[in-house]
């Protein structure tokens, strides 16, 4: 049996506590064990999730195919979250990619022939879908069908194949690249918000609920308004507010160490890392406010201009 390694001074409250099975999964584990999985257990977008309610509960009591969502907004919003609870809500299986990963027509046809009648298929980063790939898409959401060209030349021949019927669910950070073709072929799509300051402390809550921290109002507050009103942040800063509360404190969090261990993490009241506030410093000291282009702030930051 392996020895424990000795460390002078007091011994973590947390060291004879079973390890999560989220913590053995890493990230991943850990923010697939947070996202909600029904319409009740999904906080904040309370228009969005009235509107998707009715439109699941329709298709799933008279049986037909969900129509065509897409989601835009900026990163963390719950996107992909949304996905996931859509294809809960209607019983169906969700196939999960994005749009750099179907790089060819025949990458799209493996896609939609791996469809079961009714099933949704998610597209990430929609926007960055091949022109190819697009056009051949367009058949697919509207008929049903795909067409295939089988051999080249004068000899190739044209194959239709019939689909099921599936619900595409797309999701964008950046909506104005979306071509308006394809933009046009969505039944409803929908503008993330930031998520409001209760609905933010609610989500840090419901977190340190499902993984077992300890945490008051207080603390929940200070970590959720520092979060920039994204919930993915606001997991991210939890975790790392957690492993100081259980090094320095009893595992608990309050409001002290909550705003301590935020500061030395350099997150400011706003939610500014050190980047963001070099970036602000730029713009107001060094080019009087702007306006100045983003290849002058790049350069003055010594960072990529993206």
């Amino acid at each position: 049996m392996a020895r424990k390694k000795h460390i002078d001074g007091p011994a973590p409250v947390a060291e004879a506590r079973e390890v999560a099975p989220v913590e053995r999964g890493g990230e991943k584990a850990w923010q697939a064990a947070l996202r909600p999985r029904t319409f009740d257990e999904y906080i904040g977008q309370r228009d969005l999730i009235d509107n998707l309610r009715i439109s699941v509960r329709a298709a799933r009591e008279h049986g037909w195919p969900l129509d065509h969502f897409l989601f835009a907004g900026p990163p963390g919003l719950g996107k992909t979250t949304l996905a996931h609870v859509i294809a809960e809500e209607l019983g169906v299986n969700l196939h999960v990619t994005s749009g750099p990963a179907i790089d060819h027509k025949g990458m799209l046809a493996s896609l939609l022939t791996s469809l079961g009648e009714r099933d949704a298929l998610f597209i990430d980063e929609i926007h960055r879908l091949a022109p190819v790939v697009e056009e051949n898409l367009y058949p697919a959401m509207e008929d049903f069908k795909f067409d295939l060209f089988i051999g080249d030349g004068p000899h190739a021949k044209a194959v239709t194949m019939q689909l099921p019927r599936f619900t595409l669910l797309g999701a964008t950070t950046r909506m104005g690249l979306l071509s308006a073709p394809l933009l046009d072929r969505f039944g409803f799509h929908w503008q993330l918000r930031y998520y409001e300051q209760a609905d933010m402390t609610a989500i840090v809550k419901r977190s340190a609920a499902i993984t077992g921290i300890h945490i008051d109002e207080a603390g929940a507050h200070e970590i959720a308004r520092r979060s920039r009103g994204t919930p993915r942040i606001a997991n991210r800063l939890l975790r790392r507010v957690r492993d100081f509360a259980a090094v320095e404190r009893d595992g608990r969090i309050d409001v002290d160490i909550a705003a301590s261990a935020l500061d030395r993490l350099a997150v400011d009241h706003a939610g500014l890392d050190a980047l963001d506030r070099a970036y602000l410093s730029v713009i107001c000291e060094r080019f009087d406010g702007g306006p100045v282009g983003v290849e002058a702030v790049a350069a003055s930051l010594s960072e990529e201009r993206g």
